[in-house]
């Protein structure tokens, strides 16, 4: 299992921010005004802060437990992974959740969204606020499972009403 979970994050280290590392992407250097669901979190990246804005908005779906607000966020989020460089293939992951069925799948591969953009949060240059990378580990049949929060607050997005403070901050992400 420890194979698996090292493949998964080195994958994910390179899979989803490789624009980051290569410098090819666009920055602004004045910080964006963020809505009222990532709190006080500014990005430099204008593009790295409207994917963490739409990821916020399909957690927060998945908090809820609101299958259909989670489908259109998740496709919000995968048609701005889309025009970002190095993040298309964890687009198509959020495509899938989109598609899914029922909550049930939607949570399932929220898991794999979430191994790609915590790797490209943790090299995103933070402005304001802090990024919480927090987990449940009775997620996923026992295995755990991530997320990330704009809040220190535990609120559980596998599990919403049934274990809502289920989980622990991993790590936090701060502004350099």
């Amino acid at each position: 299992m420890n194979k698996y979970i090292g493949v998964v994050l080195l994958f994910a280290l390179f899979s989803c921010n490789s624009a980051t590392e290569n410098g090819d992407q666009t920055q602004d250097s004045t910080a964006v005004n963020v809505d009222s669901n990532s709190t006080n979190i500014a990005l430099k990246d204008t593009k790295v802060q409207e994917i963490y804005n739409n990821y916020i908005i399909l957690k927060d779906a998945l908090v809820a437990s609101n299958f259909e607000k989670a489908g259109p966020a998740a496709n919000d989020l995968s048609n701005k992974l889309a025009v970002y460089e190095g993040c298309e293939n964890t687009a198509l992951i959020s495509q899938k959740i989109g598609a899914a069925k029922n909550i049930a799948d939607q949570r399932k591969d929220f898991t794999n969204l979430n191994a790609d953009l915590i790797a490209l949060f943790k090299h995103a240059d933070l402005n304001a606020g802090t990024i919480y990378v927090q987990r449940c580990p009775m997620a996923n049949n026992g295995d755990g499972g991530e997320w990330l929060a704009s809040e220190k607050q535990i609120q559980n997005p596998y599990y919403g009403d049934e274990m809502m403070d289920c989980g622990a901050v991993l790590e936090e992400i701060h502004a350099k």
